[in-house]
């Protein structure tokens, strides 16, 4: 399925369009720095009016990312299941000054939608990735000596 690069946020917002797309590592060029392999996201965006009346974006994403467990170092599997809502601003300035809790982003004529996508997927990865338990043969391989 071809996927467009970017979009217009306000008149995608505006027109309530929807876009659903799969995005693969090489598309997530941040995900695979960070150390996230093998990862395959399926994704719903949706333009909208919210209920304070101002024009914003509906993410949703599923998918899973492999990254390494720090505690034996063997691959994680981590299912990614996220929705967010995002308030479209004109300026950083705006989002700045904002004093609740609203996520906001600057709208665009040329908003990417993969790194829409991205931001949203990195802000959910836990900051040490981690098995709930790791199998003793995987502890066992870690510790041994070289």
């Amino acid at each position: 399925m071809l996927q467009p690069a970017a979009i217009d946020g306000l008149a995608f917002a505006r027109h309530a369009a929807v876009l659903e797309g799969r995005l693969g590592m090489d598309s997530l060029p941040r995900l695979a720095q960070s150390g996230c392999s093998g990862s395959v996201l399926d994704f719903v965006l949706t333009g909208e009016i919210n209920e304070r009346g101002k024009q914003g974006l509906k993410l949703a994403v599923d998918g899973s990312v492999r990254l390494q467990c720090q505690r034996c170092l063997g691959n994680l599997d981590l299912p990614v299941h996220l929705a967010a809502q995002l308030e479209l601003a004109s300026s950083e300035a705006e989002i700045m000054a904002a004093d609740d809790d609203i996520e906001r982003v600057v709208a665009g004529r040329e908003m990417s939608v993969a790194a829409l996508v991205e931001d949203e997927v990195l802000l959910a990865l836990p900051m040490v990735p981690k098995h709930e338990q790791c199998s003793a043969e995987a502890q066992l391989e870690a510790n041994a000596k070289p």
